[in-house]
């Protein structure tokens, strides 16, 4: 992940400390204490979240694994023969800030496709796995 998917964490934990900043300036330090408290942990969750997402692809196809607590880990993706294609989304902010969003399709349905934004080198990730597509089809892997 580019370290533009902790842009939106990192400003909403400094507007909800401003927001705790003031109400403790007028006197309502346990409202002020409990938004604090509350949003630091929201962010460190959001921040390790971000950190567990991992692109990879194998013989079977092109997979996502993220999640940091038990019941939220797993693993999801698209089998080689499934592919559609891996594109990515060009902008001015993403060709400025080298963060691209990624979306490798599936054939049949949009449910199944991977889509991640925030994705460092994702141009370079999105030819490796169309080049990764063309050598699986020519070798008749999982067809």
């Amino acid at each position: 992940m580019s370290w533009t998917a902790y842009i939106r964490p990192i400003t909403v934990l400094l507007i909800a400390l401003l927001i705790a900043t003031a109400l403790y300036s007028y006197q309502q330090y346990l409202v002020a204490g409990v938004i604090a408290v509350f949003f630091l942990i929201l962010t460190i969750y959001q921040i390790f979240s971000i950190r567990s997402v991992s692109l990879y692809a194998d013989e079977e196809g092109v997979w996502v694994y993220s999640g940091i607590l038990p019941w939220s880990k797993g693993t999801s993706g698209v089998k080689w023969r499934d592919v559609d294609e891996a594109v990515f989304f060009t902008g001015f902010w993403s060709w400025l800030l080298r963060s691209y969003t990624i979306r490798v399709g599936h054939r049949f349905t949009k449910d199944s496709e991977i889509v991640l934004p925030h994705i460092a080198h994702g141009k370079d990730a999105v030819q490796r796995i169309n080049e990764l597509h063309r050598t699986a089809i020519a070798n008749g892997n999982n067809l």
